[in-house]
């Protein structure tokens, strides 16, 4: 049984050097252009191209280097199980990222910077909204939830299905999205990427939101509707934006949101994969592969999560 790697256009050395540790008297292999797939049962996946999976016919399982499996399930796969990366030290970093984007509109961050390339002394209160809503209360949402709610914020979120977290209001189903977010200060984007939440973070939904609230997205840049955002902003209807994830990455040069001084632009780091959890997780999902177990944080596709 082989393991193949297929996370191109990075440094994959420290990746192969501890799944190899953990998995030593199996076969581990770097994708690469040309090799032979005929003996691969399990392969480990981030921006894999399409036409490798017809490559494959041997293939058991796939898991995502990462929570989200939205890259996968835009391509034809073979029909086998796919896993997920779920890293309680990911949550820890999304949530820190959270708090630390809200605060940096509510503390007026965004403005002192601009005013300290004109030289402008001019302090000012904090705002004082400090309503959160999030959409999405998947382990990534409940941890941003609890982070928040343990500092003091007013939280509310909402998902698909019924949640009961304690501290949070909670809100499910789209009859309900609109009622939600009518007065949050603060909506963060923690959503799977499906055919239904695509595009969801659009001028319909900023129109229902307070004046002067603020978007931060962690989720995928496809949940958001670019222009509809700009035109927010220069409306006054947002006062600010956060975002770490975007439609194309890297973020071309040219593209508007580098000359916006109320977006706070970051390149996709909220919650990067830590190497030593993740490959613990997929070494024990190739070794219950093999035996024929269920796989750990197994996604249902039929949902896209």
């Amino acid at each position: 049984m082989t393991l193949l790697v297929v996370v191109p256009d990075r440094n994959n050395d420290k990746l192969m050097m501890k799944l190899q540790q953990l998995l030593p008297q199996y076969n581990v292999v770097l994708w690469r252009e040309g090799i032979d797939c005929s003996e691969v049962t399990f392969v480990l996946a981030w921006n894999a191209p399409s036409y490798l999976w017809p490559q494959l016919p041997k293939l058991l399982a796939i898991s995502s280097y990462g929570a989200g499996v939205d890259s996968l399930l835009k391509q034809s796969l073979p029909d086998v199980p796919i896993a997920r990366i779920v890293d309680p030290q990911l949550a820890d970093n999304m949530s820190d990222y959270v708090l630390h984007a809200i605060g940096y509109f509510k503390l007026r961050f965004s403005q002192y910077q601009q005013h300290k390339t004109a030289a402008i002394w001019k302090p000012r209160r904090a705002k004082t909204g400090t309503h959160v809503g999030i959409l999405g209360l998947g382990n990534l949402g409940q941890a941003v939830a609890k982070k928040l709610s343990s500092v003091g914020f007013s939280v509310s979120g909402w998902s698909r299905s019924e949640k009961n977290i304690e501290g949070v209001c909670c809100y499910a189903g789209a009859e309900t999205l609109h009622k939600m977010v009518s007065d949050v200060d603060y909506l963060v984007c923690l959503l799977p990427l499906t055919p239904q939440t695509r595009g969801i973070l659009n001028q319909t939904l900023f129109q229902k939101m307070p004046i002067g609230s603020v978007i931060v997205n962690v989720a995928r840049g496809e949940h958001l509707n670019e222009t509809d955002l700009l035109a927010a902003l220069d409306d006054g209807q947002l006062s600010g934006a956060a975002l770490d994830v975007f439609t194309t990455e890297p973020l071309p040069t040219e593209h508007l949101f580098w000359q916006q001084p109320n977006i706070l632009l970051t390149p996709h780091i909220s919650a990067v994969t830590n190497i030593d959890s993740a490959c613990g997780q997929i070494a024990d999902n190739y070794l219950r592969i093999k035996l024929g177990k269920t796989l750990c944080n197994q996604i249902d596709q039929s949902l896209g999560y």
